[in-house]
């Protein structure tokens, strides 16, 4: 099962890569003192955020002003891990929990009210991670033609889906299900279990900052980081037949097996560095074996119980198909990594500090708080979560990437 641990927010920011280090972190005033988990960044000013006890944040003004939404309905003790906003009255918020703990609700209406739209159906199951986007619904399964919804997709902890798969199989296996929530029409539907993504012994996926998933369009492609492992996903037809099919690729990562504590918690992908899939072809009876696809990503985690401990914390691709551990690794466990593509840097957070790289995640360093900018001693620690510029954590903490940061580092390069 996923584990829950709760490690404390940390600060965030850019430095040129050869010029001095500007920790610049924006601390702002989030109003709650709630455990930050999960942060969106819609943009234009529109930001979302959720944490525990049901905590849900908006601002629509950049984060000058964080707005304490109302609870969602039987939500005040749940963990907020995910949430995926669409504009300043559109956001899904998943909790994440064992069974009927983990829950995803949305709102239409600014977050003045909620409606619980799925349950997790399996009593031993944990959901991790979701992605969604906006569409127009294609067919009237599930509003008329054209009607605005939402597209989704849940990764959960390997169970036994007996509610919630397409074949009868008693094997655990990752769940990880679709489903359409309306926007301009109040259905909602959830898919079978996509149930033959099958789970090694002991393997879980880690709910710390729902950056371990990412849906891939146009195609139907999945790209899932759980335990030591990158597991690519994609639905499909092959051709000429146009047969429904699926393919799977598993990309090790390099991380030694420790504890059940330890793991990758976040994954990262530079934009359009991807190779989309090709199609799947079909010759007598057998299946031609698809490759790995190609991107250049970054994975970071460690095991959060030993934040302090270097060891096996990030690995990169490069472009490639195949990880590589960091040659300067991270200086901690580490929860969360983006991709800043003005600066072309990399920066991942954990709770004892924020790192940043600048040759594709090959190699780390820390960044410290300027004195010269009166910043609090531990403006660079114990964060949770990022979405660019934003960056959340413990007891009610968000931070904002200073811009002059950001100016500094593409000028001095």
């Amino acid at each position: 099962m996923a584990r829950l641990f709760a490690y404390m927010s940390l600060a965030f920011l850019l430095m040129a890569a050869c010029g001095p280090a500007r920790a610049q972190w924006e601390i702002e005033n989030s109003g709650t003192t709630a455990d930050l988990r999960g942060i969106d960044n819609v943009g234009g000013g529109v930001a979302w955020a959720s944490g525990t006890n049901g905590t849900v944040l908006r601002t629509e003004d950049g984060g000058y002003l964080w707005q304490n939404c109302a609870i969602p309905p039987g939500a005040e003790h749940l963990d907020f891990r995910g949430i995926q906003a669409f504009d300043a009255n559109t956001a899904i918020v998943m909790s994440s929990g064992k069974g009927d703990l983990s829950r995803l609700y949305k709102t239409t209406d600014g977050c003045h009210s909620w409606k619980l739209v799925f349950t997790n159906p399996d009593k031993d199951g944990f959901w991790d991670a979701v992605v969604a986007r906006t569409v127009k619904a294609e067919s009237g399964d599930v509003c008329d033609v054209g009607s605005k919804v939402i597209l989704g997709t849940i990764l959960g902890d390997p169970s036994v889906h007996k509610s919630n798969q397409a074949d009868t199989t008693t094997e655990s296996s990752f769940y990880l299900a679709n489903f359409y929530a309306g926007i301009t029409c109040s259905k909602e539907k959830v898919f079978p279990s996509a149930s033959s993504i099958f789970a090694l012994p002991g393997e879980a996926a880690f709910a710390a900052s729902n950056s371990i998933l990412a849906r891939l369009d146009p195609a139907s492609t999945y790209w899932m980081a759980v335990g030591r492992r990158l597991i690519q996903y994609s639905v499909g037809f092959t051709l000429p037949g146009r047969y429904e099919a699926e393919d799977f690729c598993d990309i090790g990562i390099p991380f030694s097996r420790g504890s059940s504590s330890a793991g990758v918690f976040s994954l990262a992908i530079q934009p359009g560095s991807f190779t989309p899939p090709g199609p799947t072809k079909i010759g007598g009876f057998h299946w031609k074996v698809p490759s790995c696809q190609k991107a250049d990503m970054v994975i970071v985690g460690g095991d959060y119980q030993a934040i302090d401990r270097q060891q096996d914390t990030a690995a990169f691709t490069g472009g490639s198909n195949k990880f590589s551990l960091a040659q300067t690794p991270p200086h901690g466990f580490r929860s969360a990594v983006a991709y800043d593509a003005d600066a072309k840097a990399w920066i991942t957070v954990g709770p004892n500090g924020t790192d940043i790289s600048t040759d594709d995640g090959k190699n780390w360093r820390a960044l410290r708080p300027d004195a010269e900018l009166h910043e609090a001693s531990d403006a660079d620690r114990n964060w949770n979560a990022l979405s660019l510029p934003f960056v959340v954590g413990s007891h009610g903490r968000i931070g904002k990437l200073n811009p002059k940061a950001l100016d500094a580092a593409k000028g001095s390069r």
